[in-house]
């Protein structure tokens, strides 16, 4: 299983950006697809997730200015950005929750990880 992300650069405070990440590989269900981000120094933290009893649910410092969306017949999520700020500036990471094969356990998949980078 790949979890690739793309999309991210570059951008002035008060631009947007639009992250993609593909699921690919053997995987029988999606359960949860997720974006978190780390900058530099600071731990990880979720930005948003989409699918399973959580729904929809964004950190506080991005709801109003982000939007996460997934297209299940391309094992894609997104994350839309609009009114990034220089504190937005992080590598961010794709998640899924997933399922390989029928009864198989879930497990946990990471992306890469893509730079965003809001300048002042």
């Amino acid at each position: 299983v790949q979890l690739q992300a793309s999309g991210g650069g570059l951008v002035q405070a008060g631009g947007s950006l639009r992250l993609s990440c593909a699921a690919s590989g053997s995987i029988f269900s999606i359960e949860t697809m997720a974006w978190y981000r780390q900058a530099p120094g600071k731990q990880r933290e979720l930005v948003a997730t989409t699918g399973g009893a959580l729904r929809t649910k964004y950190a506080d410092s991005v709801k109003g200015r982000f939007t996460i969306s997934r297209d299940n017949a391309k094992r894609t999520v997104y994350l839309q950005m609009n009114g990034l700020k220089p504190d937005d500036t992080a590598v961010y990471y794709c998640n899924a929750w997933l399922q390989m094969s029928y009864g198989s356990s879930y497990e946990d998949y990471w992306g890469q990880g893509t730079l965003v980078t809001v300048s002042s």
